[in-house]
C-alpha cells in the first residue's frame, strides 16, 4: 500500500482501519473499517473535518457510526495469523480518492479525499452514506468552503484549514454575545491603541504592564467599541481575533507542524486585507517557540516580515519583566511594535471598574454585592495584598466572596444543621435507653425530640421559603441581563421598535416584579434571616483574612478602641517604662490615624537600656497585641552581621554566589509575613553597610532583594535595640533619689544619645520616629513582674488541672531575692526557676501534688518556699 502521497492524518486513518480489522479478527481491510477510522481519527468532535463535512450536508454522524458498526460486524472473521490486505472495495475507494486531487488542485490525499472516495463507491458503505443524505457534489462544496481557498501542498495540510477558527477566538463575536465583561475606563490607552492601528506601517501596539492591571481587558474593550461603532471610520469593519498559543502548539508533534499552523494563521489574516487584527496575549511566548532543530525558525521570525510590511496588524500584550527579557533583546522584533504602557489604576478607578463589572458577578453567583463590599475589596486589597496589582486582586476578592456566599446559600443553615445533629444524637440515646427499659427517661427524650423536630420543621420551612424568594430574585436579574443583551443586539441591527419594546416593556415589567420580590424578602427577614443574599465588607474582610493570615477581627474590630487601649495592654506584659510605652503608642496612633507617611513603615524605634529591662519583651507584646499572633515578630540578631560580607544575607546573595536561590533573611521574612514587628537586636554591632540598606526601608518602606523582587515594609513596625550607654545608665541611676530623679534622668538621656550619635550615623538616626531610653527596674517594678510571672505559672499548672495561689509574703520574698539592678528582670526568672519550679516539679513527679488539687505557695521561717495543700 503506497502511502507517499497521503497526508499524516490520512495515514493515521488507514492505520486505524488496520487496527479495527485486527481487533475484529478480520483479514481484509474493508471500506467499513476506513469509514469508522475516519470518524474516529477526525470526527470525534465538532471541529473535525469529516464531522464538519457531514454536518454541512445535514447527515447524522452518530447514526452513520452506529450503522457502520453493524456493517463491520457482518464482515467474515478469520482465525490464525494470516497477513492483512486491502479488499477490492478498499482499493477502489483509495483510487477514487486520488481522482479528487484535481478538484481541489491538491498534491496530497487528505481525509476529505478518502471520504469522497467512499461516497463515490458502489458497495454497502457507499449506499449507507447516500441513504444518510451524503452526496458527492454537496460534500465537495462543503470542504471547499471549509478550506477557504487553501490547497493541500504538505503532508500536514489538514491542520491549516480555517486556522483562525481553530487557533483564535473572535473577540467581536464574543462581545456581541455578551461573553466578555464590560471594560470601564482605560480610555487613554484604548485611544493610543487606535492611533497606532491607524498608522500606515508598523501599526502594531504592544501593551506592556504588570500582571493583573488589565492589558487583555484593553483588547476586549476595543472589541466592545468596534461592535458599538465607537471607533474611527477606518476601524469600524475590523475584526479582533485573540490568538491561542496553547492550541497552536498542542498536538504539533512533527517537525515544522507548528510553523505551518502559524503561517496558515498569518496567511488567513493577511488575505483579509487588513480587516483582521490579531491580538497575541503573552506575546513573549512567540520568541523561541517552534524553532527547534537546525535551520528552523522561531515564531517571532515568521511574524517579522508580515509585521514590517503592515500586512499583519497585531496587538501584543506582555509584562514589563518579560518584555525586557524577550522582546527588548530582539531589536528587530521590538522595532516592529509600538509600546503602550498600562499602569495600575488608582483606587478610585479600580472602584469604578468593579462597579461596572459587579452585575456580571451578581448574575453568575446569584447574590447581591453591596457597594460597601466593592469599596472594601479595593481598599483592603490595596492595603494588605501588596504583591499583586489592581484591579485584578480586588476582582478576585469580590469573586471569591460571592462564591463563598453562594455556597452558604446552597448549604443548610448552621442553626438548622445544629438542631438536626442534636435530634440525631438524641435518637441514638433513645435507642440505647429502649434496651434498658427506662420508661421515665424515654418519655423525657421523646418529648425533647418532638419539640426539636417541630422547631426543625419550622426552620426548614422558613429557610426554603427565603431561599425560593432569593432564587426568584436572581432569576429575574438574569432575565433583565438577557433582555439588555437582546436590546443591545437589536440596537446594533437598527431595529429600534424592538429596542423600545424590550427596554420600556419587558425590562420595566421584570424590574417591577423584582422589586416586589425584594419587598417580600424584606418582610420575611424582618425579625431574623436564615438566607443571606448580600456580599458585605465583612465577607470581603474574611476572604482577605484567609488569603493573608491576618485575623479577621484586626480589620473589623474598632481601630479606635484598640489603639486607645494600647498602653494598658502593653503594661500587662511590660512593667514600668511609661515614657517608652507612651511614645511607641503615640507613634502607632499617628500612623493609623493617617497623619504619617503611608509609604513608610508604621513606626521605627530605637530602644536603649541595660539588659533585662523589657526592650525585647515590649517588641513581643506589641507584635502580639497589634497583629494578634505570637509569631508576628521577625527577630534578626545584628551581631551576625558584623562582617562586610555578611551584609548581603539581609537581601540575598548576588547571582553566582552560594545562597542566591535562598533569598534574603530580612526580605524573605517580610515577604512571608508582611504584617509584623521586625526586631533588629543589638543594632550597634552591625557593620556600617547594614545601615545603608536600612536607610531605604525607613525612607520608602521598601527593599529590593537579589532577584529584583520588592519587599514591602509599609505594614511593619521596626524596632532596634541597643546596649549603648548601658554602663552609663547603670552608673547614673545608682545615684538617683526622689529629689534629683528628673535631673538625673534628663542628664543621662543626653549623655546616652551623644554616645549613640558617635556609633550610628546622623542620617540614619534622623529617619527614626522615636529613640527611647529604658530606665533600670526598681524594686516596685520587680514586684509587678513577679505578679506577671506568677500568672504564667498559674496558666501552666491549670493546663495540668492544678490550681495555685500565693501569699503576699511569698511573692514579696521572690521579688527580694530576684532583684538585681544591674541585670534587670532576668535574675528574677532564674530565682523563680530555682526556688519554685524545681521544687514543684519534684512534688508533681513524686505524686505529692496531683491533678485537681489546689496548692498555696508560701514561705516558712527559714525563708524557704513551701507548697501547702
Amino acid at each position: 500500500m503506497d502511502t507517499k502521497n497521503l497526508t499524516i492524518k490520512s495515514q493515521e486513518a488507514i492505520q486505524k482501519a488496520q487496527e479495527l480489522a485486527m481487533i475484529g479478527q478480520q483479514q481484509a481491510i474493508e471500506t467499513g473499517h476506513i469509514l469508522k477510522a475516519l470518524l474516529t481519527v477526525d470526527g470525534a468532535d465538532e471541529s473535525g473535518i469529516v464531522s464538519y463535512g457531514l454536518k454541512k450536508v445535514n447527515a447524522n454522524t452518530k447514526r452513520i457510526e452506529q450503522a457502520v458498526d453493524g456493517i463491520i460486524s457482518s464482515y467474515p472473521k478469520v482465525s490464525g495469523s494470516g497477513s492483512q490486505y486491502l479488499s477490492k472495495d478498499g482499493q477502489q475507494s483509495l483510487l477514487k480518492a486520488n481522482t479528487f486531487l484535481k478538484d481541489f488542485d491538491d498534491e496530497f490525499v487528505t481525509i476529505e479525499h478518502l471520504l469522497l472516495g467512499l461516497v463515490d463507491g458502489r458497495d454497502q458503505v457507499a449506499n449507507l452514506l447516500k441513504d444518510a443524505g451524503v452526496n458527492k457534489k454537496d460534500l465537495i462544496k462543503a470542504f471547499k468552503e471549509l478550506r477557504g481557498g487553501s490547497r493541500a501542498t504538505s503532508n500536514s495540510a489538514e491542520g491549516q484549514y480555517n486556522s483562525l477558527a481553530k487557533y483564535a477566538r473572535n473577540l467581536n463575536n464574543e462581545a456581541k454575545s455578551g461573553k466578555l465583561d464590560p471594560v470601564i475606563g482605560r480610555d487613554e490607552e484604548i485611544r493610543r491603541v487606535l492611533q497606532i492601528l491607524s498608522r500606515r506601517t508598523k501599526n502594531n501596539p504592544i501593551l506592556v504592564g504588570e500582571p493583573g492591571v488589565g492589558k487583555t481587558a484593553i483588547a476586549e474593550g476595543l472589541a466592545h467599541r468596534i461592535i458599538s461603532g465607537d471607533v474611527p471610520e477606518n476601524l469600524k469593519s475590523k475584526q479582533i481575533y485573540s490568538l491561542d498559543m496553547g492550541s497552536l502548539i498542542a498536538g504539533a508533534k512533527y517537525k515544522g507542524e507548528f510553523e505551518e499552523r502559524l503561517k496558515a494563521v498569518i496567511k488567513e489574516v493577511t488575505s483579509a486585507d487588513g480587516e483582521i487584527v490579531l491580538f497575541i496575549d503573552e506575546i513573549h511566548t512567540l520568541v523561541g517557540a517552534g524553532g527547534s532543530g537546525e535551520g528552523a525558525m522561531d515564531a517571532a521570525n515568521i511574524l517579522k516580515p508580515a509585521l514590517a510590511r503592515g500586512e499583519l496588524k497585531a496587538i501584543g500584550a506582555t509584562t514589563l519583566a518579560e518584555y525586557q527579557k524577550y522582546i527588548e533583546k530582539d531589536k528587530a522584533l521590538a522595532r516592529r511594535f509600538q509600546t503602550v504602557l498600562v499602569d495600575e489604576p488608582s483606587s478610585e478607578d479600580a472602584i469604578s471598574i468593579l462597579r461596572g463589572i459587579k452585575e456580571k458577578y451578581e448574575v453568575h453567583h446569584k447574590v447581591r454585592i453591596k457597594d460597601e463590599a466593592v469599596i472594601a475589596a479595593v481598599e483592603l486589597s490595596q492595603r494588605y495584598i501588596s504583591d499583586r496589582f489592581l484591579p485584578d486582586k480586588a476582582i478576585d476578592l469580590m469573586d471569591e466572596s460571592a462564591a463563598k456566599l453562594r455556597l452558604e446559600i446552597d448549604s443548610v443553615p448552621e442553626e438548622l444543621d445544629e438542631i438536626e445533629r442534636r435530634i440525631m444524637q438524641l435518637e441514638i440515646e433513645r435507642e440505647a435507653i429502649k434496651r434498658e427499659k427506662d420508661e421515665k427517661k424515654l418519655s423525657v427524650l421523646n418529648k425533647e425530640i418532638a419539640n426539636l423536630s417541630e422547631e426543625r420543621n419550622q426552620l426548614r420551612a422558613k429557610w426554603q421559603e427565603e431561599k425560593s424568594i432569593v432564587d426568584g430574585i436572581q432569576a429575574k436579574k438574569k432575565e433583565i441581563e438577557s433582555f439588555r443583551m437582546e436590546a443591545d443586539q437589536a440596537e446594533r441591527a437598527g431595529d429600534f421598535g424592538k429596542v423600545a419594546e424590550i427596554r420600556y416593556g419587558k425590562i420595566k415589567n421584570t424590574e417591577e416584579e423584582l422589586e416586589k420580590l425584594k419587598v417580600e424578602l424584606q418582610g420575611k427577614q424582618e425579625n431574623s434571616s436564615l438566607v443571606k443574599e448580600e456580599v458585605t465588607s465583612e465577607d470581603i474582610a474574611e476572604v482577605v483574612s484567609k488569603w493573608t493570615g491576618i485575623p479577621l477581627q484586626s480589620m473589623l474590630q474598632s481601630e479606635r478602641e484598640k489603639l486607645l487601649n494600647l498602653e494598658d495592654e502593653l503594661h500587662k506584659r511590660v512593667v514600668g517604662q511609661e515614657d517608652a510605652i507612651e511614645a511607641i503608642s503615640d507613634a502607632i496612633r499617628r500612623s493609623r490615624a493617617g497623619l504619617s507617611d503611608p509609604k513608610k513603615p508604621i513606626g521605627s524605634f530605637i530602644f536603649l537600656g541595660t539588659t533585662g529591662v523589657g526592650k525585647t519583651e515590649l517588641a513581643k507584646a506589641l507584635a502580639e497585641y497589634l497583629f494578634n499572633k505570637d509569631d508576628a515578630l521577625v527577630r534578626i540578631d545584628m551581631s551576625e552581621y558584623q562582617e562586610k560580607h555578611t551584609v548581603s544575607r539581609l537581601i540575598g546573595a548576588p547571582p553566582g554566589y552560594v545562597g542566591y536561590d535562598e533569598g534574603g533573611q530580612l526580605t524573605e521574612a517580610v515577604r512571608r509575613k508582611p504584617y509584623s514587628v521586625i526586631l533588629l537586636d543589638e543594632i550597634e554591632k552591625a557593620h556600617p553597610d547594614v545601615f545603608n540598606i536600612l536607610l531605604q526601608v525607613l525612607d520608602d518602606g521598601r527593599l529590593t532583594d537579589n532577584k529584583g523582587r520588592i519587599a514591602n515594609f509599609k505594614n511593619t513596625i521596626i524596632i532596634m535595640t541597643s546596649n549603648i550607654g548601658s554602663h552609663l545608665i547603670q552608673e547614673r541611676f545608682s545615684e538617683i533619689s526622689d529629689k534629683n530623679a528628673g535631673e538625673v534622668e534628663a542628664k543621662t538621656k543626653v549623655e546616652v544619645f551623644e554616645l549613640l550619635k558617635k556609633s550610628i550615623r546622623p542620617e540614619f538616626l534622623n529617619r527614626i520616629d522615636e529613640i527611647m531610653m529604658f530606665k533600670p527596674l526598681t524594686r516596685a517594678n520587680i514586684r509587678g513582674i513577679v505578679d506577671i510571672q506568677f500568672e504564667i505559672l498559674k496558666q501552666m499548672l491549670n493546663a495540668q488541672g492544678i490550681s495555685i495561689t500565693a501569699t503576699d509574703k511569698a511573692l514579696d520574698w521572690l521579688s527580694e531575692i530576684g532583684y538585681d539592678p544591674q541585670f534587670g528582670a532576668r535574675p528574677l526568672k532564674r530565682a523563680i526557676q530555682r526556688e519554685v519550679l524545681n521544687k514543684l516539679s519534684k512534688d508533681i513527679l513524686a505524686g505529692r501534688i496531683q491533678s485537681d488539687s489546689t496548692i498555696q505557695l508560701d514561705i516558712n521561717d527559714k525563708k524557704e518556699f513551701i507548697f501547702a495543700n
